[in-house]
């Protein structure tokens, strides 16, 4: 999965002290040259913390041997963890300078390990498992990155499994690859023709190790002086930016790394700058025990908001779950809360110091540092660390000595409600183990499933995060199973195709679309097969895609499940998209018969037949007057009266 480059790597690393020395070219300690990493782009590396190395260690045992975990990361070293574009979730192992491994999340199975050349070389002489000894006649094939045929095999553990990770190694032991078995290790012994393993790793290199071993706080004092360098620029702005705009100022503060990192900085710049704390009521426990401990240990007077009751579970029942391309949950507990907040502590605005970084998404790295939020009147955005790495973060929060947010001990890279659907399969993997709030959300989950009729593989491989899973991910799950993913489509045959629909509608921003978006709860599922001639008075690009029950008119989906997203860079041309669509809707499910929106097409596309307007779609030429006042889209009476809570 490609993903652009969103800045540059600033982590290096002084190979004589062996520790990570932040952007400069000489070590701050010794005076010897720094190199940079060889890390995935964006590079937006982290400190491993004791819960990664055990993890690390403890997949290194199960797939090469009792001790090989600690020859890859020997007590005491420095690690560093690299998130790396992925369909879910992949993250580079850094130990000593140098990738050792990496951890990879497949869809349905957890976590993978993967041996690299460097890790593969500190563990040669330790492992018991996982080894495949090749003929040197075999050695320069698999360095040009071919596979090693089983005519090439000289042993092999007998313990290999079909698609176990392994190591190719010659008789003394000298690593040439490592790669992806394709027999098992009898098989490999006993044939004389097929692939024994598919050559993942296989370029020649030194080794690089190390015998210093540091802490956390060694790599801080190292890194003193930029940090300091970093801490002084971000003051300097906070000074200049409230200078600029002489509004009440807050932090807007998550209980994140990254919001904390900003109130540090308010707070080394001598500022009394209070905490604003959007309590969305999805948030984890322990992140809104988090938040209200700082306060207090700091004795700030916290501003904190949270939703009305009930705003996301008791909407369930109308929008069903969220999704990455379906994000109501945005805007009843996060968007209407902060307006809220701001309206009534701040009626006359506010400056908002966030802790947003470039690094994070392409979305974070176009914005600029300063910024008026357009969905939160009054609200003055700032960003202090906007070109920070998280490993800047990391090492201002360890100088300080402040203690953070325990998720990210537990193996979280980011701190967000706890069943968000933008988080990787690994997040919600992770929260489900260890949150008390999780069992909630699953049983619904199950539920939801079964009343709508979903195959298994829908909550299985967190399929319900889309409302049209991406092909890549379909792809994946493929190749991980071995099966196609079935059709995701909610089961209508409880429905009454003939009954009018209502609506129910939730519009704000949403970061993972084009900049606006409207979410609307249809009362039942809806034929978009009798919906679809009606779309194409939304224009020219109409696309029906039965297999994930779903109808595109330019920037508005239908789903068949009865839902709909209108999208658009600015609020009215979302907020006119939805209008239409419910226009659409009416067309198709409620009309009475008035002929109002017939009598204005002047293609007379639009015509009446047994007291229903009917539409010959081909002679549709987008004129789009036969928008306007329309009695149906106000909905029948007797559809509000069944469906409770629904309005448009």
């Amino acid at each position: 999965m490609a993903m652009t480059k969103l800045g540059k790597n600033h982590l290096r690393w002084c190979p004589k002290c062996n520790l990570p020395i932040m952007e400069s070219k000489t070590c701050p300690v010794c005076g010897t040259d720094t190199y940079v990493t060889e890390l995935t782009p964006p590079a937006d590396s982290r400190p491993a913390f004791d819960h990664d190395i055990d993890r690390v260690r403890a997949m290194a045992d199960g797939c090469f041997g009792e001790g090989c975990g600690m020859a890859l990361i020997p007590e005491g070293h420095l690690a560093v963890m690299n998130k790396a574009p992925a369909i879910d979730r992949m993250e580079e192992v850094l130990a000593d300078g140098t990738v050792v491994a990496t951890l990879r999340y497949d869809l349905g199975v957890g976590w993978r390990f993967i041996i690299r050349m460097q890790g593969a070389m500190r563990i040669a002489g330790t492992m018991t498992k996982g080894w495949v000894v090749i003929e040197d006649e075999a050695v320069p094939f698999i360095q040009q990155n071919r596979n090693l045929m089983a005519p090439g095999v000289v042993d092999a553990d007998l313990g290999i499994k079909e698609d176990d990770e392994v190591i190719m190694v010659t008789a003394d032991r000298t690593v040439i690859g490592t790669g992806v078995a394709k027999m098992t290790g009898t098989e490999m012994k006993e044939s004389d023709h097929g692939i024994s393993v598919k050559t993942r790793w296989h370029k020649p290199e030194a080794m690089v190790s190390s015998n210093l071993a540091h802490s956390w706080d060694d790599a801080v004092e190292a890194n003193r002086g930029i940090i300091e360098k970093r801490r002084d620029e971000a003051i300097d702005f906070i000074k200049k930016t409230m200078e600029q705009y002489p509004l009440p100022t807050v932090v807007s503060f998550s209980g994140g790394k990254d919001s904390l990192a900003t109130m540090l900085l308010t707070m080394d710049a001598g500022l009394d700058i209070r905490p604003m704390f959007v309590n969305t009521g999805l948030e984890l426990d322990e992140t809104v025990e988090y938040v209200h401990e700082f306060a207090k240990r700091h004795g700030m007077a916290l501003i904190e908001q949270e939703p009305p009751k009930d705003a996301f579970f008791g909407n369930l029942v109308y929008f069903g779950p969220p999704a990455k391309d379906y994000r109501w949950c945005c805007k009843t507990n996060k968007l209407g809360p902060t307006v809220s907040l701001i309206t009534k502590n701040f009626p006359d605005g506010v400056l908002s110091f966030i802790g947003q970084r470039k690094y994070e998404s392409e979305a974070r790295n176009a914005k600029p540092r300063v910024w008026k939020n357009p969905w939160t009147p009054g609200q003055i955005g700032a960003s202090p660390i906007q070109n920070w790495m998280a490993m800047h973060v990391w090492l201002y929060i360890f100088y300080k000595k402040e203690p953070y947010n325990t998720w990210y001990a537990h193996g979280l890279d980011r701190i967000g409600c706890f069943m968000c659907p933008a988080s990787d399969m690994a997040d919600i993997d992770t929260v489900s183990r260890a949150s008390s709030r999780y069992p909630e959300w699953d049983r619904y989950l199950t539920e939801y499933s079964r009343k709508a009729g979903l195959p298994e593989e829908w909550k299985k491989y967190g399929l319900w995060r889309w409302k049209s899973a991406p092909q890549s991910v379909k792809d994946e799950i493929k190749r991980v199973t071995g099966k196609e993913v079935p059709p995701m489509k909610v089961k209508k045959e409880e429905y009454d195709d003939d009954g009018p629909v209502a609506i129910k509608v939730q519009d704000g921003y949403s970061p993972c679309t084009l900049g606006y978006s409207i979410e609307a709860a249809l009362s039942r599922p809806i034929d978009l097969k009798k919906l679809e001639p009606f779309a194409h008075a939304l224009g020219w690009v109409v696309q029906f895609n039965e297999a994930e029950d779903s109808l595109t008119a330019n920037y508005v989906t239908f789903y068949g499940a009865g839902s709909i997203v209108s999208k658009a860079f600015v609020e009215n041309d979302a907020r006119n998209q939805m209008d239409h669509a419910s226009q659409l809707i009416a067309r198709a499910f409620n009309c009475v018969g008035c002929g109002l929106c017939a009598a204005r097409c002047d293609s007379h596309a639009l015509y009446m037949e047994d007291g229903k307007v009917r539409i010959h779609e081909d002679e549709c030429i987008f004129c789009m007057h036969c928008y306007g006042p329309c009695p149906a889209v106000n909905f029948a009476p007797a559809a509000k009266e069944k469906e409770e809570g629904f309005e448009d």
